[in-house]
């Protein structure tokens, strides 16, 4: 009887060190490619959509968009899509709301292409990645917070993208220790999540299109 309580005993410790080592290994991947920038040149700037009010991208949503403005004007990509669709009752989806910014800001029209579908990350870079498709085009530089940046470049390169990240480190979700704390913590269980069920995670936390 001794020796099978110690025999369960040693299995439920190296199952909780197996789980501590998966979401200390996944915390630490979110955090390792937060700090990436990649500005290889590519097809396309995909910006991934935030928060919008009547047309208008909210700070996080701008702090993305002048971060795509930026790789655009050094030349990483020729055009700049812009991601996201709208909830209920908005007259504006994400990316309408983000293009119409950007060439308010002096971005050429034809230079910017908004693909305004998905209420998530995941509903949003499939979209992205039809568009792609259609147009023969295969490779993106991902622009978003940067805790985002590992789950969005996971679920596009599941969507058939091949895609490199390069996080804006502006705006309010990186201007304190405590935001960036709360959300590598909250993106280390939405990936988990999306890698168990390849449904969206969004709403469990993470940046996302909120």
């Amino acid at each position: 009887m001794g020796e099978r309580v110690s025999w369960v005993r040693r299995a439920v410790l190296g199952t909780v060190l197996v789980l501590l080592m998966v979401v200390g290994g996944t915390a630490f991947r979110v955090w390792q490619v937060a700090r990436e920038d990649d500005r290889t040149h590519a097809d396309a700037i995909v910006v991934l959509g935030a928060a919008q009010y009547n047309g208008k991208p909210s700070p996080i949503f701008q702090a993305r968009l002048r971060h795509a403005m930026d790789l655009y004007e050094e030349g990483v990509a020729d055009r700049i899509v812009t991601a996201g669709g709208n909830r209920a009752g908005d007259a504006y989806t994400e990316a309408s709301a983000g293009a119409n910014w950007l060439v308010e800001q002096g971005v050429p029209r034809e230079a910017t292409l908004a693909v305004g579908e998905g209420s998530d990350t995941l509903g949003s870079l499939r979209a992205v990645a039809g568009v792609f498709g259609e147009r023969g085009w295969r490779t993106a530089v991902l622009v978003s917070d940067p805790w985002h940046s590992l789950r969005a470049r996971t679920m596009a390169n599941d969507a058939g993208l091949e895609t490199w990240t390069s996080p804006t480190h502006r705006g309010p979700i990186v201007q304190t220790r405590e935001t960036q704390f709360a959300y590598i913590y909250r993106e280390t269980g939405a990936l988990l999540f999306y890698r168990l069920t390849k449904t969206s995670a969004d709403n469990i936390g993470g940046t996302g299109l909120g």
